[in-house]
Order: structure tokens, then sequence, then C-alpha cells
């Protein structure tokens, strides 16, 4: 369950940076900025949860990596955010090194 609680926390991690880019791209500021800052709260919970099984390097480092693959991933799809070759070879180490602490 707590590695469940680890991917919630991952998900809402991805929360608050699009909270925050649609704050500023669309006339719903302040929303946007509440979904940010309530996605921050749920990430920290969870991932609070996840660390009482989970030892805390490991955790951290699943936690950040889904964040960042999950937003990087958004830019990408919705943003214009460059997809080349490198920064998405980049992606897949992070893949692999989150499936590497999971496994090991």
């Amino acid at each position: 369950m707590n590695w469940f609680y680890l991917f919630l926390a991952g998900l809402f991690e991805i929360g608050w940076p699009l909270g925050f880019k649609l704050s500023q791209t669309t006339s719903h500021k302040y929303l946007w900025l509440g979904i940010a800052v309530i996605s921050m709260g749920c990430s920290g919970y969870f991932l609070w949860l996840a660390q009482k099984s989970i030892p805390i390097g490991t955790a951290y480092a699943v936690w950040t990596g889904i964040g960042a693959l999950g937003t990087l991933l958004l830019g990408i799809l919705f943003f214009n955010d460059p997809a080349n070759l490198l920064r998405l070879l980049s992606a897949l180490m992070i893949i692999l090194g989150i499936t590497g602490l999971r496994l090991f």
C-alpha cells in the first residue's frame, strides 16, 4: 500500500507546477494557484504516508522522479516544450533509476 501512496504523492507532485503554469496562462489565476497549493499539501501527505515503510532516500527519489517525468510529459504534450532525442533519453534514465530503486 505504501508504494501506492508514493505513486499518488508523485501524481500530486505534478499538480503544483501545472497549477503554477496555468495560473500564468489562463484568466483563472487564483483557481490554479489554489489547485497548486492543494496539490502540494496532498503530495506531502502521501509522501509522509509512504515513508512509513519505504526508506526516505528511495521515497524521495521516486517521488521527485514521478513529478519530474510527469511535468516533462505535460510540457511536451500541452505547452510546446522541446522533445528532442537527448531530453527523451534523459527521461528514460530517470525511469530506469526509479525502476531500479523499486526493484533493488
